[in-house]
């Protein structure tokens, strides 16, 4: 395994500071993974155990907050657009291509559960992705709806929209926002509440996590369908559905992996959404990201052609 240092770096997002660590391997070959948070994570919250390992198999990572997250800038603190975060995603890549060291025809994404969708929107519109890992992904805002419907009833999610509206109104008078909690125990109202919800967010949460984010994300939530966009992506794609996840449901995971096809490789692990961030299924989880990158970005395009060229000559 490679040794690593870490460093911290910044980029503009439309005006906006965003701050990232940047893993830097020994030996490092240009292969490369940008990692982003799910709903309302930060990078404290669980990802560093992923990006160390990553970093000591010889990549480089770009892990970083999203605007009105952690360590990034933006007011007011806690504001989660799935636009805005879109928007970061592409200038992390952007950002991530002028690095030292790194090749920018072997940039992976690595999302995981609200960053699963993201990672799947952001390939859509950069062909130049070459490889991406969606860990229990949420690629279908109306499944997440209805699987909050499930657990908490129609009421909970009536009450979130009414509550985004609320704070969306805010907004456009200049007010300040409305705020719902990220996850609460079950039969009590947050954005998720499952039987595992508050459990397994606070296991990997920073001392410092905020549980809270602006209502108005409730507006946008059931017309989010990163699954929609499956025949734009032209990069390996893995998808990893837990199959007992209670908010990012598995089946519109395994739905999107049908779409894309050929180009998906699905792995499938009997586990809720919260238990591949710890231990044993962790390691799990990630000697398959490391297989499946390994085998995505093993050759640079400009080398296979430099080898052709040799060949001729």
């Amino acid at each position: 395994m490679s040794q690593f240092s870490r460093s911290d770096i910044e980029f503009e997002s439309r005006g906006v500071i965003c701050r990232a660590w940047h893993y830097l391997p020994s030996g490092a070959d240009g292969k490369t993974l940008v990692m982003g948070h799910g709903l309302g994570g930060t990078r404290e919250a669980g990802l560093e155990p992923f990006a160390e390992r990553f970093a000591e198999e010889g990549y480089h990572v770009v892990l970083f907050d999203y605007r009105h997250f952690g360590a990034s800038d933006g007011q007011p603190r806690q504001l989660l657009s799935i636009g805005k975060q879109l928007a970061d995603w592409q200038a992390a890549v952007a950002h991530t291509r002028t690095l030292a060291g790194v090749d920018p025809e072997r940039i992976g994404l690595w999302g995981t559960s609200f960053s699963g969708g993201h990672v799947i929107a952001t390939a859509a519109k950069d062909p130049q992705i070459a490889a991406v890992s969606a860990q229990n992904p949420m690629v279908d805002g109306y499944a997440a709806a209805m699987a909050m419907v499930s657990y908490g009833g129609l009421g909970q999610l009536l009450r979130l929209a009414a509550l985004g509206l609320a704070d969306q109104t805010r907004a456009w008078l200049g007010l300040s926002p409305v705020t719902v909690p990220l996850v609460a125990a079950p039969g009590e109202f947050a954005a998720m509440s499952s039987h595992d919800a508050q459990s397994g967010y606070l296991a990997i949460a920073p001392d410092e996590f905020r549980n809270e984010m602006t209502a108005r994300m409730a507006l946008s939530l059931m017309t989010y369908r990163p699954t929609a966009k499956a025949s734009k992506i032209h990069c390996p794609v893995l998808i990893q559905a837990c199959m007992r996840d209670t908010v990012a449901p598995a089946p519109a995971a395994l739905k999107l992996a049908e779409k894309l096809g050929y180009r998906a490789t699905t792995k499938r692990y009997d586990i809720g959404h919260f238990d591949v961030y710890l231990g044993d299924r962790r390691e799990i989880s990630v000697k398959d990201q490391l297989h499946f990158f390994d085998k995505a970005m093993g050759e640079t395009r400009s080398s296979v052609v430099a080898t052709d060229l040799k060949k001729c000559a």
